[in-house]
């Protein structure tokens, strides 16, 4: 099972790892290296022995957005003491504001908060290891919910690393998550199509030809941002713009409850998977897709599972029900 925290890892990069020069890389400028330095960075580039990464810096926060990007999107990232949200807990979460318009342009960093909260268990070692943060730092400290808020509601989209996940966490912490629309940045980007190797954002950002301090929660919500709002070669539009209209369509889950034990390899090499009802869905094999192939799949499982005219289970979800705990 992948966890929430395979999504943050650190690349390996390897002899044969393509890793985007960052002059083939539109967007934001990244500052921090003097003439020399680049010229350095540029001559060794020019051998076709080395590949440069150069340190994201965070974008800055202003003061007043600009009006054309009426929007306002939160991108989000909890750390937690374990992966199961019944029963570990948010030991820090982060959360960078940024304003966008219709079309899915990114326009400026309008806010930032970053918190740390005392679990009611000491943390477990590995998780310190992964995430740096010890018993220590969380001592007495509480995350600022009115701060939260602030954030949080005005919010048109929420943004998360593998929201399935986090948005399980964040409800649980705090009704202010429930009924918001939430956007994954792993599932619901086509990153292979980008030319990207993986989804893991230490992949997504060294691919992108920078490096960054991970796993700190406010760290990895602006190189999650800087990833989002690049266009590089061979692409057209931004992995936001993609995400935001990904985030605009419904999509529906089918469960085709009751099908034949027989037909349980049909179903998984469609790409069915098993619930066994102890998550609240009910017990059976499901599967969920764009709305405009509900009829087809009706129709496959009508001829070829179950052999009748069955009529399946059906839920329609929008951005606001989409990757939430049932």
């Amino acid at each position: 099972m992948t966890s929430q925290l395979d999504f943050f890892a650190a690349p390996v990069l390897s002899a044969t790892t393509k890793v985007a020069k960052p002059e083939a890389i539109t967007g934001r400028g990244q500052g921090g290296f003097g003439s020399d330095d680049e010229a350095m960075a540029h001559h060794l580039e020019a051998t076709g022995n080395y590949r440069i990464l150069r340190r994201l810096s965070p974008r800055s926060v202003v003061e007043h957005a600009r009006p054309e990007f009426p929007r306002q999107g939160v991108i989000l990232d909890p750390e937690t003491t374990g992966l199961n949200y019944r029963s570990d807990e948010i030991i820090e979460i982060g959360v960078v504001a940024f304003s966008f318009n219709d079309a899915g342009d990114i326009g400026d960093v309008t806010g930032v908060y970053g918190g740390l909260q005392q679990p009611t268990v000491p943390i477990p070692a590995e998780i310190t290891r992964l995430t740096g943060i010890t018993d220590d730092m969380v001592a007495g400290r509480a995350i600022d919910v009115s701060r939260l808020k602030y954030f949080i509601e005005p919010a048109d989209l929420i943004i998360a690393h593998n929201a399935g996940f986090d948005r399980p966490f964040c409800e649980t912490f705090s009704p202010m998550f429930c009924n918001k629309p939430w956007a994954c940045s792993v599932s619901e980007i086509d990153w292979s199509a980008r030319g990207f190797e993986g989804s893991k954002l230490g992949d997504l950002i060294g691919q992108s030809g920078y490096f960054h301090d991970g796993h700190r929660a406010v760290d990895d919500c602006f190189a999650l941002l800087e990833v989002l709002g690049q266009t590089r070669p061979g692409s057209i539009a931004t992995p936001f713009a993609e995400l935001h209209q990904a985030s605009q369509w419904s999509r529906v889950r089918i469960y085709a409850e009751n099908s034949p034990f027989d037909m349980k390899d049909h179903l998984k090499a469609r790409g069915y998977r098993w619930s066994d009802g102890s998550d609240g869905r009910p017990k059976s094999w499901w599967v969920e897709l764009p709305e405009e192939k509900l009829d087809e799949e009706l129709h496959f499982l009508r001829m070829e599972i179950y052999r009748w005219d069955a009529d399946p289970s059906v839920k329609h979800l929008t951005a606001v029900d989409r990757f939430r705990a049932v």
